[in-house]
């Protein structure tokens, strides 16, 4: 659909070259009936330049392409009013260029979830004032399948980690029987005073959405809009700070373990491979059971304490997974490199989210 959006725009853009041609008498151009002076042939350059430069900003992802495409509508359309007889089914294409441009403009307001987030992102970031590595001592008292996964992620004689920016691309379903829809997010985890902020994007039916879930010292959001106009979900309340804590933990088992040296987290050996967890973070308790390869590798997470909500209104209680791989190594961390979520259902499992790391960073500061 994207694709499909671009080739209109440019299409588009490149017929307004009929009327430079028209202006100049660089053709014969037998669509073109009315006459077209040559500063009126050079308007209609810039509009097609001015298309065409809007279509590379989105295709590079410039989220200020809208400001070009906007402007390259307002010239369009005065010179498709001018030109009104030869030129009017042009305003049909303006029109459909404009949902998106509106779509964008109401994105770029600071009430849009892209601004939220990179707001809440900045208060958070500060100067890391602790850079001292992980030593033998501080992982002691965990239980030896933990110490080895320490050990096996490179985070032992590391530094500390006390945040993490993480991009990642995949898919998601809405519902059991329903299609993949691709999506990007991204996110930032805080550990010194716990958050989690993650923002995703992708589209239905060619329309676009985004969500923000937002996971603030004991409370817990997930919005979503479409066309970044009309919200669908806005979930709150004890259920998501419960579920989010599942989420903020299984985020530091898998893409933050040197977090998991805290002394407040419970751990209970249960075999070579597993060990049940207890964790809190301002009120909200959960537990998990991670299970670990023989290589030391964490190969896959379950809590109980998540819920299923298609719209934030109604919750169900099943066992969540987070089966995860492909182990790659990133600045000396090993982390994975893909990962499932699944809801075990009393009908059987249902993988709705599949998860590709793109990019990951640790330890940001303010104005780096």
């Amino acid at each position: 659909m994207k694709t499909a959006f671009f080739l209109v725009v440019l299409i588009h853009g490149l017929i307004h070259l009929f009327g430079l041609v028209k202006g100049f008498h660089l053709a014969d151009v037998s669509q073109l009936t009315q006459p077209v002076s040559r500063p009126r042939g050079l308007l209609w350059l810039l509009t097609a330049v001015l298309f065409v430069v809007s279509v590379c900003f989105l295709m590079l992802n410039i989220r200020t392409w809208w400001y070009v495409a906007l402007a390259a509508l307002l010239l369009s359309q005065v010179l498709i009013i001018v030109s009104w007889t030869d030129a009017k089914f042009g305003s049909i294409l303006n029109a459909v260029i404009l949902v998106p441009v509106i779509v964008s403009f109401l994105a770029s307001l600071p009430s849009g979830y892209q601004n939220r987030y990179n707001a809440e992102v900045q208060k958070r970031l500060k100067t890391v004032s602790d850079s001292s590595p992980i030593s033998q001592e501080d992982i002691q008292h965990l239980p030896p399948p933990v110490q080895n996964y320490l050990h096996y992620v490179g985070a032992v004689g590391r530094p500390k980690v006390h945040n993490f920016r993480a991009v990642f691309g995949g898919s998601m379903k809405r519902t059991v029987d329903g299609d993949w829809l691709t999506i990007s997010s991204q996110q930032y985890d805080f550990f010194d005073d716990p958050a989690r902020l993650f923002y995703i994007e992708s589209t239905l039916f060619g329309i676009p959405f985004d969500g923000l879930h937002q996971y603030v010292g004991d409370r817990a959001t997930m919005q979503v809009k479409v066309a970044s106009l009309f919200q669908i979900v806005d979930a709150k309340g004890e259920e998501m700070n419960r579920g989010e804590t599942v989420t903020l933990f299984n985020d530091m088992c898998l893409m933050a373990p040197a977090t998991l040296i805290d002394r407040g987290i419970q751990w209970e050996s249960l075999d070579s491979l597993r060990v049940r967890v207890r964790f809190t973070n301002k009120g909200n308790t959960i537990t998990a059971l991670l299970t670990f390869g023989p290589k030391g590798e964490l190969k896959d997470f379950i809590s109980s304490d998540r819920y299923l909500s298609s719209d934030g209104k109604s919750y169900v209680r099943y066992p969540w997974s987070t089966p995860a791989g492909e182990y790659r190594d990133v600045g000396g961390r090993k982390v994975p490199a893909y990962g499932e979520a699944i809801w075990h259902m009393p009908e059987g499992e249902y993988t709705y989210a599949k998860f590709n790391l793109l990019e990951i960073e640790y330890n940001l500061e303010a104005g780096k």
